[in-house]
């Protein structure tokens, strides 16, 4: 199973945005790749929201001081589990 990154993301995004840059494109063409962009841009919203919730959880699991906090089970690392 492919690991992507949002390194990966970024990198689809800007070939969008290139695609979307050619003067050539026009018509269907270019209203076929209007409709790709918006699904591609409405993907890359979702996919930034759960890093950021992600993001958020670390924040708050690293400031439990203490605390027997326990993470979701799907914002969980392996390495999490394993020390359980």
């Amino acid at each position: 199973m492919t690991q992507n990154k949002l390194t990966d993301l970024n990198n689809h995004l800007f070939a969008e945005l290139e695609r979307l840059g050619d003067e050539g494109l026009a018509g269907d063409k270019l209203a076929e790749e209007i409709n790709r962009a918006d699904a591609i841009s409405n993907i890359a919203s979702n996919v930034v929201e759960n890093a950021n919730l992600a993001l958020k959880a670390a924040i708050a699991y690293d400031k439990r001081e203490g605390a027997d906090m326990r993470l979701p089970g799907m914002l969980e690392t392996t390495q999490d589990s394993d020390s359980k």
